[in-house]
């Protein structure tokens, strides 16, 4: 049990900037694990899963295709050179939103939820691609980090479909309401 609670507390220690800028990134293996270096990628990611098994659990592979679509425009400006405006806070905001798009998953609508994904996937891409290794090893850069994030959508799709089928709605609110504050600290840290 103390060994959860630091695992736990070190992972909320850490700040935005351990994902993006100041170290090496070298093909897929570094593709794979980009999306689990900082807390800002791994909960956004997994708000996406758990939204979309709860708004749209008959079409719950949308948030996460909307989210990798445009993931990959924002790395594709990233490795051309085209950096986003506040892409730090930016990528910190996306988290405070997506916990609340989980702890109210249904009531902004599939649509206009979709929007907000995918906007914020382009700056979560953007993050990946200015930090993307020079030379071949791109291909396998964007491969990594793209099976790592579809994976991480994939235990949010769970963590939705198993709270709804247990009526457990409460896991997601809780889940939703920690993401969003831990977003605002992130968001304040940027």
């Amino acid at each position: 049990m103390k060994r959860t609670w630091m695992t736990v507390s070190l992972m909320l220690a850490s700040t935005s900037a351990l994902a993006h800028t100041g170290h090496d990134v070298h093909g897929f293996a570094s593709g794979m694990a980009h999306p689990l270096g900082g807390l800002d990628h791994l909960l956004a990611m997994l708000a996406v899963g758990m939204w979309s098994a709860t708004a749209m659990p008959r079409q719950w592979w949308a948030g996460a295709a909307a989210f990798m679509a445009a993931m990959l425009i924002g790395a594709t400006l990233g490795i051309g050179g085209v950096t986003l405006p506040l892409l730090e806070p930016g990528i910190a905001l996306s988290v405070v939103v997506m916990g609340l798009l989980v702890i109210g998953f249904s009531r902004l609508g599939a649509m206009p939820a979709l929007g907000l994904i995918a906007a914020f996937a382009l700056f979560h891409g953007n993050a990946h691609g200015v930090e993307a290794p020079a030379g071949g090893a791109i291909a396998m850069y964007l491969l990594g980090f793209l099976l790592s994030t579809g994976l991480l959508h994939l235990a949010g799709v769970g963590i939705g479909s198993l709270s709804v089928r247990s009526a457990q709605l409460w896991v997601l609110r809780l889940f939703g309401a920690g993401m969003s504050a831990v977003g605002a600290w992130l968001l304040l840290a940027s």
